[in-house]
């Protein structure tokens, strides 16, 4: 019995040392931590459990039946995240550079599998090179079996992917389709062709941080969602991401205890609008003030940063914020922050996350660009997701409310439950200048009257109370009682329950 004992703690030892130090070394030369150390990293001290520890490659090409380590270059199990079970994989760069093979990719699959049966997140901690070259179609078909995993369980159990090395080719799919993509940067990348495949087709010559690096994906194509500085730092902030979850769309997410006055007052709120309405201010105040103890998860914050996305808690209650930004772009809506803001309200209604929106919109963004780009399809997304969404959806008017984008940011007419305005708000077609031009062009050549014309529209539009007469605002609001407003308005809706039409699925416009 001691033999048998003895043999398992040597392959266990085996096992855990995956390529083997020399390798390991060179991993933490790159200023990168080893699949095992993150995943001590994530997970509450003592709590993961491994599966396939001992699992090897089939493969006999290329000589790859003398190298058959133990693993076959991904660790996957349970564990627990502040005593909440999740799911995770974590590829290990060290044994044939983290490649897939049809064995990594079906311990990938089996723990997929597991989470949707048990109803708890999947956290992929990717570190690859790709396909494994010398199982050819195999590799391919077990990237194929990942991405099925992928699709069936987006909107049942949350998905986060974190690029912690290289991800290339076919490896960039499965990230994809995941709910939240984090990087880490100057050790991370992804793209589909390399730098290499691209100067060969294209002659453009390019290095694999300015192609696929954390800068290019949160800030330019929006493929990232965020960036940490280094493994150690991605692995506390994904802590801290889960415990805003829930653990699957059948559960709430947590309640954590809170020491904030659900009653406070902001007399600072009083003053954050400007009188002068072409005058921004930081919407992020607004926010920090309403959340418990200040707390804001951001999402996306480099990228369209005119809107705001993330979460914060109320009363200890996890509730997705969408707010227009007026610092950027005036705070107008355009291609990429309906984009943005969309996948994030559809996050929220799949997982049932109430959804707070803060309004400051003098509508979309004019121009060429933005028509060719197709920002009336773009535009749509937004609109759409907020009129299929049947979670709790609170709305504060701060300002501006003009045009089509009245309406696209969670409007009463789209649902909203409870919709607020502040004395300062100005819902309207559009701003005085430009209406008066319209309505009132015989007379564009007196400015006397065109500016009588404009004072006579601004009285007339230019506060919340028409729409108010009209019951598309429940209530103007102080802006000093916000916290209060809110945090009552989203307890009324715990046991709100609302159905669309049955379909097979909807055809959002993409």
């Amino acid at each position: 019995m001691k033999d048998i004992l003895g043999e398992l703690e040597t392959r266990r030892r085996e096992a855990r040392l995956g390529g083997g130090q020399r390798r390991i070394g060179a991993q933490h030369a790159r200023g990168k931590l080893t699949a095992r150390e993150r995943l001590e990293l994530l997970l509450d001290e003592g709590s993961f459990e491994e599966f396939d520890m001992f699992v090897r490659h089939r493969s006999t090409d290329f000589g790859m039946e003398a190298d058959r380590p133990y693993g076959d270059g991904v660790v996957t199990g349970w564990g627990t995240i502040n005593g909440r079970m999740v799911y995770a994989y974590s590829q290990d760069f060290t044994v044939f550079g983290g490649s897939l093979s049809e064995t990594h990719a079906q311990k990938i699959c089996k723990i997929m599998d597991m989470a949707m049966q048990n109803g708890a997140p999947v956290i992929g901690l990717n570190d690859s090179g790709g396909a494994r070259i010398q199982e050819g179609v195999a590799s391919l078909a077990g990237y194929a079996e990942v991405f099925q995993r992928n699709i069936m369980a987006s909107g049942v159990v949350p998905q986060i992917s974190v690029i912690m090395g290289p991800c290339a080719g076919g490896a960039v799919y499965s990230p994809a389709m995941t709910d939240f993509i984090f990087m880490v940067k100057d050790t991370s990348y992804m793209f589909v062709t390399g730098p290499d495949v691209v100067k060969t087709v294209t002659n453009e010559i390019v290095t694999a941080e300015q192609l696929g690096g954390a800068s290019t994906h949160t800030k330019k194509s929006s493929v990232a969602d965020g960036a940490f500085e280094n493994d150690v730092e991605a692995m506390s902030e994904i802590r801290r991401l889960v415990d805003f979850l829930p653990l699957n769309n059948r559960e709430n997410a947590p309640t954590r205890p809170f020491f904030d006055d659900p009653k406070r007052i902001e007399a600072s709120l009083d003053t954050l609008v400007p009188d002068n309405p072409n005058q921004p201010y930081d919407m992020k105040e607004l926010i920090h003030k309403v959340a418990d103890e200040g707390d804001f998860y951001e999402i996306q914050r480099d990228f369209a940063a005119n809107i705001i996305t993330g979460f914060i808690r109320l009363e200890g209650q996890t509730v997705g914020v969408v707010a227009n930004q007026p610092m950027v772009l005036a705070g107008c809506l355009d291609i990429d922050s309906s984009r943005k803001a969309a996948r994030f309200v559809r996050f929220c209604d799949a997982f049932e996350i109430p959804i707070l929106t803060l309004v400051d919109v003098p509508g979309f963004l004019p121009g060429t660009s933005q028509e060719y780009g197709g920002v009336i399809k773009h535009g749509a997304k937004l609109l759409f997701a907020y009129g299929e969404a049947t979670v709790p959806k609170v709305t504060v008017i701060t300002r501006k409310a003009y045009g089509g984008a009245y309406d696209v940011m969670s409007s009463k007419h789209l649902r909203g439950d409870f919709n607020y305005a502040w004395p300062t708000a100005e819902i309207a077609v559009m701003g005085a200048k430009g209406a008066v031009e319209i309505l009132m062009r015989a007379d564009l050549g007196d400015k006397d009257k065109i500016a009588k014309h404009t004072q006579t529209y601004e009285e007339r539009f230019a506060n919340p109370f028409v729409a108010a007469e009209k019951g598309f605002i429940d209530e103007v609001i102080q802006p000093h009682s916000t916290r209060f407003r809110v945090a009552r308005a989203f307890a009324s809706l715990r046991g709100k329950r609302q159905s669309n039409p049955w379909k097979k699925h909807d055809n959002i416009p993409l």
